[in-house]
């Protein structure tokens, strides 16, 4: 079973958007005993004690526009202890990939990536907390985690 965790800074918009896209997609092409997907944070800002916030209102709103839900998921945060749980660590910006570095220290088995990197336009996922537009980032997620299923199911 390949097991792939996404990064952002908060857990609260698109590492759990790209959580539950993917399951979706695994789930409709029957791959589910194939892959499993979590989320994390790279930052603490939406943990408090050992409770996490829930998925942002208007990244579940977009989620479910797709019929897609995500509920039940609460924050949690990216720990060093993770690397060897997981085959891929996928993150959403350039940002996000340093912070996972700090966290890691190192990346020696390769499995720290960008999710648009599995795209034709390599770059970051566009940032819905600043640019409030949650259905273009909806769909760069969609693209990335489909070119990273196909990727790994070739």
């Amino acid at each position: 079973m390949t097991k792939i965790m996404f990064v952002c800074h908060g857990n609260i918009c698109r590492s759990p958007m790209a959580e539950f896209i993917f399951k979706d997609m695994i789930n409709k092409k029957g791959l589910g005993d194939s892959f499993s997907a979590s989320s994390s944070a790279t930052s603490t800002e939406e943990i408090w004690g050992d409770i996490g916030n829930p998925v942002y209102p208007p990244a579940r709103e977009e989620l479910a526009k797709h019929g897609i839900s995500c509920a039940g998921k609460r924050a949690v945060q990216l720990r060093k202890s993770d690397y060897n749980k997981y085959d891929y660590f996928i993150v959403m910006d350039s940002m996000n990939l340093r912070n996972t570095m700090k966290i890691f220290g190192s990346d020696p088995e390769g499995k720290v990536h960008k999710l648009m990197d599995f795209t034709d336009r390599p770059g970051d996922v566009s940032d819905p907390w600043y640019s409030r537009r949650f259905d273009v980032a909806y769909n760069d997620i969609y693209e990335g985690c489909l070119g990273l299923l196909e990727k790994n199911s070739e």
